[in-house]
């Protein structure tokens, strides 16, 4: 077994927002394999370079929304998971993964720094694990009072599951929590909504949206004729400095 694999994030996408080593593993790479619209985002400068492109749904929904960063809901673990489980010989292999802007960090530049806090990361698709498991993380999230962002949170097979989210915060989440929706993030098509909890709508969301749910500390900075900044405070307010 020889040769070597790259797995690239390409970011959010503009191209100013793909880092240099991504960059130059794409331009070193003889074939590029990922989702067609993905590809198409890469500029054929490669004399020669071979395009094996798919649908989105090859790899389930760690393809459909690959967040900008191969290691987050993405192709990275989708890799390793067939490494482990096949031909022995597939683990001598050179397999580097060059990490990109994730969509949850460029969601969050898009309206300020609501991620200055700890948070976490939750993919509401259930189509490689169990409802119930989300549930359970969302709950926790929701009793160690972090920023969530949802990943995947709306598709036309799943159109009620970020309700049922929405419905399932609101039992312990205070009303005012806010919460955004941010879609196309670092794109000239990005888009947010910023709301509250009690009247945040989960049809605002489809499968370009990263939701993001604020902390009880999470604040608004209020701009004149602007839309407010958001963000969460590094530190709580009870620590005694």
């Amino acid at each position: 077994m020889s040769g070597s694999l790259a797995i690239v994030g390409l970011g959010p996408g503009p191209s100013d927002l793909l880092t240099p080593a991504a960059a130059s593993a794409l331009q070193a790479a003889t074939d590029l394999v990922g989702y067609d619209r993905y590809l198409d985002r890469i500029p054929e400068i490669i004399v020669g370079q071979r395009r094996h492109a798919s649908g989105n749904r090859v790899e389930t929904d760690r393809a459909r929304h690959a967040g900008g960063d191969p290691g987050v809901f993405a192709m990275a673990a989708a890799v390793f998971e067939a490494i482990e489980a096949g031909d022995p010989a597939w683990r001598e292999l050179d397999i580097h993964v060059e990490p990109g802007i994730t969509a949850m960090l460029a969601a969050a530049a898009e309206v300020g720094a609501p991620l200055g806090a700890d948070f976490c990361a939750i993919s509401l698709s259930d189509n490689l694990k169990p409802w119930q498991t989300i549930e359970r993380r969302l709950r926790a999230a929701a009793e160690g009072d972090f920023v969530i962002a949802l990943y995947n949170p709306a598709s036309r097979a799943r159109p009620h599951q970020l309700g049922r989210a929405f419905d399932l915060l609101r039992a312990s989440k205070p009303p005012q929590t806010i919460v955004l929706f941010v879609r196309g993030a670092a794109t000239s098509e990005a888009r947010v909504v910023m709301t509250d909890l009690a009247k945040a709508d989960a049809a605002v969301a489809d499968m370009r949206t990263l939701v993001i749910i604020g902390a009880s500390a999470t604040r608004l900075i209020s701009r004149k004729g602007q839309r407010p900044w958001v963000y969460t405070p590094r530190a709580e307010q009870q620590v005694v400095r």
